[in-house]
């Protein structure tokens, strides 16, 4: 059985920094790429960063280029995503998710963790 489960949420302040892990077994180790996404409250769900576990592959949405740093651990099956320079916009669950095709799509992730809350204060 897929399962995803993310960590190292928390409180911090603007431009500090935090590290997320995504711990996946089961199913999800055959996926082709894990995908981090953030939804804050009374918004939409949207896409911040992916990796793929062949070759190491990333992109990065605008909003946290330059800021952010996705990276896996294939021996562990972990992705981690670094965050540098935090905002208070940056405030939401933030959750992994993996897919079986190269995508920024959140509608194309099978499968998804239960989310981590990230807040940033002002």
């Amino acid at each position: 059985q897929a399962q995803l489960v993310e960590s190292g949420g928390g409180l911090v302040q603007a431009g500090g920094s935090l590290t997320l892990s995504c711990d996946a077994s089961g199913r999800t180790f055959r996926s082709v790429v894990i995908g981090w996404f953030r939804q804050a409250p009374g918004k939409e769900r949207e896409f911040v960063t992916r990796i793929t576990w062949r070759g190491g592959s990333t992109y990065y949405a605008d909003s946290v280029k330059g800021r952010f740093t996705i990276s896996r651990d294939n021996a562990k099956n972990t992705v981690y995503l670094q965050m540098n320079s935090l905002k208070p916009e940056d405030t939401a669950v933030y959750y992994c998710a993996s897919a079986q095709v190269l995508t920024t799509t959140a509608n194309h992730y099978d499968y998804w963790g239960q989310g981590t809350q990230v807040t940033v204060s002002s």
